[in-house]
């Protein structure tokens, strides 16, 4: 404990500031001086984020500097921020905070790669905080600690304290701004604690294709003999985190990665799995991570034995647990691996049209990479009634700071010069959509990385889908050979065809804001027109 730590160069001149307090000390910290904490019987610390449990994406900002202005994809991913509203902002967070009597500072990495780590400091009010970031970023240890030195990038988490609705460029009460030039970021109106790990992947994003380093929204295993890794893209809900705990390969990372010329590397230091749901028989490795040191966030539990209800959804569909990555028993520490045998495309399709696993060319690859397809099911968000086509290019929109073609061409080129195999996932549903169809069995999906990882895909027959224009595998062990062909699966094949058509229509429409910064031969690799 580090109570004479001092953050004046940053404009703090609170006296009792917490330097890396261990998780033991953070607990305390918040039974004591938070509200509302607790701990559940398998030991987590309990947390809730207030008013917003997920992130905020359209209260992103990024600022306008003639450094990298010509850099930036500026538009619905990164509204420009001029920088004296940043300054305004900032100075809102710093006078926030130094009303506080006691303060969280976290020093530690983000990039396990040795050549590339970043050091992050956090700097913010709430122990919950403090320990969902000693979870979330690579650890120091006391040697690296005492010469941390200055940070490269600060994060100021006001998230309790609003920003001004009649600041130029706010929209709201909320405000998360980057200054890619200050290397820093403001948190205001927010106190859900994942925007502060996708701050750190924001700032990554920028930095890596800098350096020719594809960042990746994916999960990552490797092969326990060879080495060699996996990787699997996808936006949330589409068995990202869950399929990489997989006890027969090492686990680098289940979300945020960087592909060098030396190989795949882990950006955090931790795992944010979601929660909702978990039991011990379907993810038995996550389950077993939340215990002592783990945060629970905006779950309900039961107040006399505080055994933790995960099939309650009553504060939001977006419960989670952090936890360092050595929790997870396959993890491989340092979290680095060999190149990709594989990239896998991860989709959630309700509409039960793409089939449970297709292989992709290089150029159906940056296709379907900067489309970044799942789609939302009807139910879990007001006014949604039936499925819903959601595009995030390069699975990952809302962090991106380049064009996606930037990511996109990084994809290709290391694909070809490595000889990975590029295959599309589906684990949404089957024989029907979303209402008619069922849900992708999740041993069944098990079985298909099985297969892609053991090879066996690779020489798999297959048969093209004129519709979509996706070469489908059509023999997978441990799947139902009637299950790989979606036409054959739907009882009703007219409807098959007319959902078909109206999905890759949607696809060829989103992809027309792309097409002019590709070649010629991505926009030919997706749906064919009819």
């Amino acid at each position: 404990m580090d109570t004479q730590f001092s953050l004046r160069q940053h404009g703090i001149t609170v006296k009792d500031i917490f330097r890396n307090l261990p998780p033991s000390s953070l607990y305390e910290e918040a039974i004591r001086h938070e509200g509302g904490t607790s701990i559940s019987d398998t030991g987590c610390l309990i947390a809730y984020s207030g008013e917003k449990t997920g992130r905020s994406p359209k209260d992103k900002r990024v600022v306008r500097h003639p450094d990298s202005e010509s850099k930036v994809w500026w538009g619905p991913v990164n509204f420009p921020l001029d920088e004296s509203s940043f300054a305004i902002n900032r100075e809102r967070a710093v006078d926030y905070l130094n009303t506080r009597t006691r303060l969280y500072c976290v020093d530690a990495y983000a990039g396990w790669e040795p050549n590339l780590k970043l050091k992050v400091r956090v700097i913010c009010a709430r122990p919950y905080h403090a320990l969902f970031m000693h979870n979330m970023l690579i650890r120091p240890t006391d040697q690296e600690l005492e010469t941390f030195g200055d940070p490269d990038l600060v994060i100021y988490n006001a998230g309790a304290f609003p920003a001004n609705r009649y600041t130029s460029g706010m929209t709201s009460r909320t405000s998360v701004d980057l200054s890619i030039e200050r290397r820093e970021v403001v948190l205001l109106g927010t106190e859900y604690a994942g925007e502060m790990k996708k701050a750190v992947f924001t700032y990554m994003n920028y930095l890596l294709p800098e350096k020719g380093i594809l960042s990746m929204h994916c999960s990552a295993t490797c092969d326990r003999t060879t080495g060699q890794s996996s990787v699997l893209f996808g936006l949330s809900g589409t068995g990202k985190t869950t399929l990489s705990a997989d006890p027969k390969r090492y686990l680098i990372g289940d979300d945020e990665h960087g592909w060098s010329d030396t190989g795949v590397f882990n950006i955090e230091g931790g795992c944010y799995a979601k929660a909702v749901y978990l039991t011990r028989e379907s993810e038995p490795e996550i389950f077993e991570a939340l215990r002592f040191g783990a945060v629970l966030e905006n779950v309900v539990y039961d107040k006399s034995h505080h055994h933790v209800d995960f099939n309650d959804t009553s504060i939001t569909q977006n419960t989670r647990g952090a936890y360092p990555i050595e929790f997870m028993k396959n993890a491989k520490i340092p979290c680095v691996a060999g190149h990709p045998t594989d990239i896998i495309f991860l989709t959630c399709d309700a509409f039960g049209i793409f089939p449970p696993v297709s292989r992709l060319t290089p150029e159906q690859a940056m296709y379907y990479f900067i489309s970044g397809y799942t789609a939302k099911v009807a139910g879990t968000e007001v006014g949604v009634t039936e499925p819903e086509a959601t595009f995030s290019p390069c699975f990952g929109g809302p962090f991106l700071v380049w064009h996606p073609g930037v990511y996109a061409r990084l994809l290709a080129d290391k694909v070809r010069q490595f000889k990975s195999n590029v295959w599309l996932v589906n684990t949404g549903w089957s024989g029907g959509s979303y209402g008619t169809g069922s849900r992708m069995p999740l041993r069944f999906t098990r079985a298909i990385i099985d297969g892609i990882h053991s090879g066996a895909l690779k020489s798999a027959p297959i048969v093209r889908e004129p519709i979509m224009g996706l070469d489908v595998v059509t023999a997978c062990d441990g799947v139902p050979s009637e299950m790989l062909q979606p036409r054959l699966s739907w009882r009703d094949v007219a409807a098959f065809e007319e959902t078909s058509k109206k999905l890759a229509a949607r696809f060829r429409k989103n992809f027309e804001q792309y097409a002019s910064a590709v070649d010629p031969a991505v926009v030919a690799a997706g749906p064919p027109a009819p």
